[in-house]
């Protein structure tokens, strides 16, 4: 205390923090605060707001309905951008393979990518958290068992998982749903396991345990809140992980049907006309994913840095 007290620089540093400390602002005000430091983050989330209502409202403002096989004519197959499909509308990006126009199936592309990975992450972190929220309050040989089975989960690529799944189970929106929970929920489960581990010791879950509260109530409604920061910061990289999973997935001929093309089927589909000079039908799918996965991420650091304390200024 003495040291301190003679020395005017550290007490001016600890003057500093304090006000700091006290000055501190809640998570949402950091978030939008501070622009220049968080430019990359708000235009992320700008772009992923857009990406997102362009999506939702696929049917009114894409030019054709690329499953409308009324509307879809062979004889409109592989335009170039710009020129005038049979129909009359105006191919700005030009045609796929089928003869279906590149910006009306890329708004449905979006639709059915972020369809799949937000709806995959959000089933995967639900059970992802019950297991892992049992096994770090259980303990014992729950929780030997429920991390056994996590590790063995882990120990195997995502990819080849989801592989073998989606070969066994077949095509479609549910089966790669499907196929695309199995890969992620130990990722939820192992990061709120570690979490709870340590608030499974704080004082107010000990005062929670000696009023005899239930245990899952003691679980869902005092434990589970204070570990949701990084299940917030793992679901947002997970959605990007999943989106771009499934694009690999649908490159690779097992994800969507041909009926139903994800922005990952629509690059598959240019793929063999590359050579030719088609380039259109993979590159601005491929722009497109490559937008939409770089935008989720970004917002995933940035909240990162704002629900981590130990990141924080």
């Amino acid at each position: 205390m003495t040291i301190i007290e003679n020395n005017p620089e550290l007490m001016a540093e600890d003057r500093n923090d304090e006000e700091n400390y006290e000055g501190a602002q809640t998570p949402l005000r950091r978030f939008l605060s501070d622009f220049c430091e968080a430019r990359l983050a708000v235009f992320g989330f700008f772009i992923i707001l857009v990406i997102a209502l362009v999506a939702i409202m696929a049917p009114f403002i894409a030019p054709t309905d690329p499953y409308n096989l009324a509307t879809v004519s062979i004889l409109d197959s592989r335009l170039e951008p710009g020129e005038a499909m049979m129909s009359g509308t105006i191919a700005y990006l030009g045609t796929d393979g089928a003869g279906r126009d590149m910006v009306s199936a890329m708004i449905y592309g979006l639709r059915i990518s972020l369809g799949v990975g937000i709806g995959s992450g959000i089933i995967a972190m639900l059970i992802g958290i019950s297991f892992g929220l049992l096994s770090a309050y259980a303990g014992g040989k729950i929780d030997s068992v429920f991390m056994r089975i996590v590790d063995i989960q882990l120990s195997f690529p995502a990819i080849l998982v989801a592989l073998v799944l989606l070969v066994t189970l077949g095509k479609g929106v549910d089966k790669t749903i499907i196929a695309l929970v199995v890969v992620q929920w130990a990722y939820y489960a192992r990061t709120i396991r570690g979490t709870a581990l340590v608030e499974r010791r704080r004082e107010y879950i000990e005062s929670a345990v000696c009023l005899g509260l239930s245990k899952n109530r003691i679980m869902f409604r005092h434990l589970l809140p204070n570990c949701l920061a990084p299940m917030i910061v793992v679901g947002t990289m997970q959605i990007a992980h999943a989106i771009s999973l499934e694009a690999t997935l649908s490159f690779l001929g097992l994800g969507m049907p041909q009926t139903e093309p994800s922005l990952g089927r629509l690059i598959s589909n240019g793929f063999e006309y590359i050579l030719s000079g088609k380039y259109w039908i993979s590159v601005y799918p491929g722009i497109a994913l490559l937008i939409t996965i770089v935008s989720i991420n970004l917002v995933g650091d940035r909240l990162r840095d704002v629900l981590n304390p130990r990141l924080q200024k």
